[in-house]
């Protein structure tokens, strides 16, 4: 009978298999995943979680951003960041959690190089925030994935390491920059079922701390981060199967891909009757695998114990109802908003306020006279083109959003047309100017003078006998030779929907 093993190599594990090969669709037939995300925010602080060192060290040389606090130094006590407390509460909020009137913070207890204390401040059994949850669609279908808290601690450094991760490293550069940033944990219920919902989750999650202001988003840098923990079973199994934990990802993409392989992974194992093994594995984007790193941790090998330098915390019902009621508009009642006020799609909402600029600048826009509808468009086509290819949001530009409401304007008015139109938001993005002043100097204006119009028509009918010959036999998209004929006479300022109306009239049987 055909057999497959496993074998090990370089650190990767190499699937051999005699027999056919399992697809993602295939073992998921067969299995269920249960996955549940974890995932490490650091909050937009100026300072540390328990020190008053910046908590803004990228670029900065190696271990120049440190103090005694930070290093772990014998002697220092630890400071609690108030603003880090607040941003913690304020995201669980918006997260829908309940707010405990008192929480602490403990030790957790582990010896790795980038931990310079030997224990991380955390906190374990009386988090911050408790039960929140947080609702998102995927392919149409409602997903309610729950939270079981939302906690606050302290970064680690960071490690560099001298040689390819599939290679053993000769040696590991210790950064302490990054330790002691505040660090935001929010821990999901294991109630998401495929890689597309996981990846949903983070995208929404994200969005949230970023309309809130409590995080950037970053997740090439590490500022957002996630690591997940994956399990299979029987499709009908109410219980849990050996759980994998997966880090090492930095991309939503990564997310998906590295939790697509682990199904198919583990799938191949339990249909050969192998177990799972409880442990930590990394992504590794180049291969497009994971890798074993070490056994999974569990709670006892930390050896929780309360914080004796800190306090515990109390938190008011009056400093929660105060903290709720700043709370900005979040992305799913904006996305509601637009659709109610300005009549967008459900799809244009929610494209447009997935980014909290891309919104500020459609309302903007609307307020300066410019119809929701084109508005949007602009922002979600041409202008978003633009900005990704210079690598410059439409506030920064040159242009900017009172620029683009006159160029919108124009159009809107007939004033130019949408080629000139974007022909002119080219230019003038980054260099700047007035497009009304440019369409004056230029002579840029739509040619939409009936009679004029009407010559040049007849004149392109009388130079495009073929042409005619086939619209009228039938072929529909010989008009638009007709048409672009017209275009290319005015330089692209005729009203090409006048223009059409016109071919269309005079060559009517």
């Amino acid at each position: 009978m055909a057999h497959s093993g496993t074998a090990r190599g370089c650190g990767v594990d190499v699937m051999i298999a005699t027999s056919a090969v399992s697809t993602l669709d295939q073992v998921m037939e067969r299995w269920e995943p249960v996955i549940g995300l974890e995932v490490h925010g650091q909050l937009l602080t100026q300072s540390k979680m328990f020190c008053g060192c910046s908590a803004d060290y990228i670029g900065s040389p190696p271990n120049s951003n440190t103090c005694p606090v930070c290093l772990g130094l014998p002697g220092v006590l630890p400071v609690m960041n108030r603003v880090a407390v607040l941003y913690t509460v304020r995201s669980a909020l918006a997260l829908n959690c309940e707010i405990p009137e008192h929480s602490k913070f403990d030790r957790k207890n582990y010896f790795y190089p980038d931990l310079p204390k030997g224990y991380q401040i955390s906190q374990w059994d009386m988090p911050l925030s408790l039960n929140g949850h947080l609702t998102f669609t995927v392919d149409g279908e409602e997903v309610r994935c729950g939270i079981t808290r939302v906690h606050l601690e302290e970064d680690t450094g960071t490690l560099q390491h001298a040689g390819d991760i599939l290679q053993q490293a000769r040696s590991s550069v210790v950064d302490l920059n990054r330790a002691g940033v505040p660090l935001m944990e929010i821990v999901g219920e294991p109630d998401l079922r495929t890689p597309a919902q996981a990846r949903e989750y983070l995208i929404r999650l994200r969005q949230i701390l970023v309309y809130i202001g409590v995080n950037d988003g970053n997740l090439e840098q590490g500022s957002f981060r996630c690591d997940a923990n994956i399990s299979l079973r029987k499709h009908g199994d109410t219980g849990l199967g050996v759980k994998v934990e997966v880090k090492n990802m930095n991309s939503f993409r990564a997310v998906q891909r590295a939790l697509e392989y682990e199904i198919v992974r583990q799938g191949r194992l339990l249909d050969q009757g192998q177990t799972i093994a409880q442990e930590t594995r990394g992504w590794v984007e180049a291969k497009g695998a994971t890798i074993s790193q070490r056994s999974k941790e569990y709670a006892h090998d930390y050896r929780y114990f309360p914080e004796p330098d800190l306090p515990p915390l109390h938190l008011s019902a009056e400093f929660v109802d105060r903290v709720r009621a700043g709370l900005p508009e979040l992305p799913q009642q904006l996305a509601e908003r637009l659709q109610r006020e300005h009549g967008l799609s459900a799809y244009d909402a929610a494209t447009i306020t997935a980014e909290r600029e891309d919104a500020r600048a459609l309302e903007t826009l609307v307020a300066a006279g410019v119809p929701a509808k084109a508005a949007a468009n602009w922002l979600m086509g041409e202008v978003a083109r633009l900005a990704r290819e210079s690598r410059t949001s439409l506030p920064g530009s040159g242009l900017g959003l009172e620029g683009l409401a006159s160029l919108i304007k124009l159009v809107e008015a007939g004033t130019i047309n949408g080629s000139t139109a974007k022909e002119l938001l080219e230019e003038l993005y980054l260099a700047g100017g007035d497009p009304a002043a440019v369409v004056r100097e230029r002579g840029l204006g739509q040619v939409s003078d009936q009679a004029e119009l009407e010559r040049l028509v007849d004149a392109v009918i009388a130079e495009n006998p073929a042409a005619v010959a086939d619209f009228q036999g039938g072929k529909e998209q010989a008009l638009q030779r007709l048409v672009g004929g017209v275009m290319k006479a005015t330089r692209g300022r005729a009203d090409a929907r006048v223009v059409t109306g016109l071919l269309r009239e005079r060559l009517a049987p």
